[in-house]
């Protein structure tokens, strides 16, 4: 099989429990809740993603079967094989993974994390699952490591979530692409932490500083 990639870049970690680790990012193209194209944007069942997942002309992008891809992760982490750590991510990127891609990587002495809308069910073999669900999906995959809710997204079922699997509850504000709609994102998401103590706010650290 081969993958077709939009990005594959070195940085640290921006968001989520894991914020602030070294990783490289390999991002999907494709996504099942929205074309990626603005034109659908109104339309979709994610109208606020901010991540451009479209083709492969991004960093490093392109076709790769699973062991050059797996080359390419590896040469742009470096020297030393020691806390080796690998974000998928998209768009959807169960989209592609397979036993493939995850074997290549295990081999190579990376963790995997996958960063997932939940509406397919994650790879058995990925060690860190985050989950972010999109309200108007039907999120399937209820077990994990890290619960991360974008808000607002207030037709969200809140009292259904906090009563799924996972280690770690978070709420994202949403990236609303202006500055006074932002503040009033990281205000919402304040208030719904201090009203629910099972959550924890996390921010989105590398725009913060300036990572890709």
């Amino acid at each position: 099989m081969s993958y077709a990639v939009k990005e594959i870049f070195l940085t640290l970690q921006g968001e989520g429990v894991h914020a602030g680790r070294r990783a490289v990012f390999l991002r999907f193209s494709g996504c099942n809740l929205w074309s990626g194209r603005e034109a659908d944007r109104a339309t979709a069942i994610c109208q606020f993603c901010d991540t451009d997942f479209v083709g492969t002309n991004g960093e490093n992008g392109g076709r790769y079967d699973a062991d050059t891809l797996v080359a390419k992760v590896a040469a742009l982490w470096g020297d030393g094989t020691a806390n080796r750590y690998v974000v998928i991510t998209g768009g959807e990127p169960m989209l592609q993974v397979d036993d493939a891609i995850v074997d290549a990587l295990h081999a190579a002495g990376f963790q995997i994390a996958i960063e997932s809308n939940g509406t397919i069910s994650v790879h058995p073999g990925i060690d860190w699952v985050c989950i972010s669900p999109k309200a108007g999906s039907e999120v399937i995959q209820h077990v994990g490591d890290e619960l991360k809710l974008v808000w607002p997204q207030r037709t969200s079922d809140i009292e259904a979530m906090e009563q799924w699997q996972f280690s770690h509850f978070l709420i994202q504000p949403m990236d609303m692409g202006d500055a006074a709609l932002n503040e009033a994102s990281v205000s919402a998401a304040t208030g719904f932490v201090m009203e629910r103590p099972k959550w924890r706010l996390s921010l989105q650290n590398h725009k913060i500083l300036g990572l890709p």
